[in-house]
């Protein structure tokens, strides 16, 4: 195991340079806490990809009854994704800032069995879970706070995005020790395959231990 001191603060695994935090930060999303604070609060939508935009197209009908009145307004005029400033592709947005694909509800907790109250949700997630598409959601949204950015000659990079609205994901990931890579090991073998997630275990292993 490397001293912490000693572990470069990025490394090169494939074609992706991955910042040491992934492997270092603790992480565990806390809906009962934050209750999706993530899909309101940012001046931009979701990064997307023009993939993604046709896969999202192709679920409007079937996530449509469970956007807000404004959100279909949005969409119908500028459709499902905007060019935000810096030139990026990103999801469009309500009123700057909800993602127009958000709606809200009530959960129950699985763990406690208490109800939380007005959690903002995802009816692309929602659509997908119950059969009525086949795209869950964009790959930033699934792999936040992880951010993703591309290199002209062809890397991709891998940061943690720290944000203050996601506190309580830190404390809980904290109080559960689960390493950020591990509680986002799903999106990260959907992103980068299942042979690159298992180097970045085996990598995480000989530098931490983990």
């Amino acid at each position: 195991m490397v001293k912490p001191e000693l572990i470069p603060p990025i490394m090169l695994l494939g074609d992706v340079l991955v910042s040491s935090d992934i492997l270092t930060e603790r992480f565990c999303c806390d809906l009962a806490a934050c209750k999706g604070e993530c899909c309101v609060e940012g001046d931009e939508g979701a990064p997307v990809t023009m993939e993604e935009i046709s896969q999202i197209e192709d679920s409007l009908d079937a996530v449509w009854d469970d956007l807000s009145a404004s959100a279909q307004s949005v969409i119908e005029r500028q459709g499902v994704a905007y060019t935000d400033r810096e030139g990026e592709l990103v999801t469009s947005i309500v009123n700057g800032k909800n993602c127009a694909f958000t709606y809200y509800d009530d959960l129950t907790d699985r763990q406690t069995g208490k109800v939380i109250e007005g959690c903002c949700l995802c009816a692309l997630e929602k659509a997908c879970r119950a059969g009525k598409s086949q795209f869950m959601k964009p790959i930033s949204c699934a792999l936040y706070p992880i951010r993703e950015k591309r290199f002209a000659n062809g890397l991709v990079g891998v940061n943690y995005d720290r944000w203050k609205v996601c506190k309580d994901a830190v404390r809980k990931g904290i109080e559960l020790d689960i390493p950020l890579y591990r509680f986002l090991e799903g999106p990260l073998r959907r992103r980068f395959g299942d042979e690159w997630y298992e180097e970045l275990c085996q990598l995480a292993n000989q530098l931490l231990g983990d």
